[in-house]
């Protein structure tokens, strides 16, 4: 599932996966997980504790210059967790670089399949709220439908190597 191409703040993509949601959202909880998963190549590391809450918050040391598109470099971000429901959603924004923040959201639902042993999850990108100056130069998307839906691609594959492993 894709959003239509008229949405042009927000795009939401959804897949199938082979995993329970609590399976699931053991990635999306750990900033480490993001990194594990991330498609657009920009994540490279991060720092902090599992997320268990609205305003917990850690820090993803980013690489811009794997989208070609800004000369950014190196730098990185601190993740403000936006939405928590265990099992069910996880969604932040980002305070970084730019001065005052974007205010882009990100963001992940979950919705149990087959009697909870598979996991519908559904990758969200919204700019609705990014501040105008911004979305006039047309900065909007970053990231693009097909990155979100490669994320996907590779939370399923790392979920049924057994991620985290100990």
């Amino acid at each position: 599932m894709s959003t239509p191409p008229s949405d042009r703040t927000r795009i939401e993509v959804s897949r199938p996966v082979d995993a329970t949601p609590t399976e699931v959202f053991a990635v999306l909880r750990d900033p480490q997980g993001h990194v594990a998963i991330d498609a657009s190549g920009m994540l490279q590391d991060a720092e902090g504790d599992l997320v268990g809450a609205v305003g917990d918050t850690f820090t993803v040391h980013m690489d811009r210059e794997s989208l070609g598109d800004l000369p950014m470099g190196r730098y990185d971000v601190e993740v403000h967790v936006t939405a928590y429901a265990e099992d069910r959603e996880l969604a932040w924004t980002i305070v970084g670089t730019v001065k005052p923040p974007i205010r882009h959201v990100y963001g992940y639902r979950l919705e149990p399949l087959d009697g909870g042993s598979r996991t519908r999850v559904t990758s969200y990108y919204d700019w609705s709220d990014a501040r105008p100056d911004l979305v006039e130069k047309g900065l909007f998307p970053v990231i693009s439908e097909t990155a979100l839906k490669g994320t996907l691609g590779i939370l399923d594959r790392t979920v049924r190597r057994g991620y985290p492993r100990g």
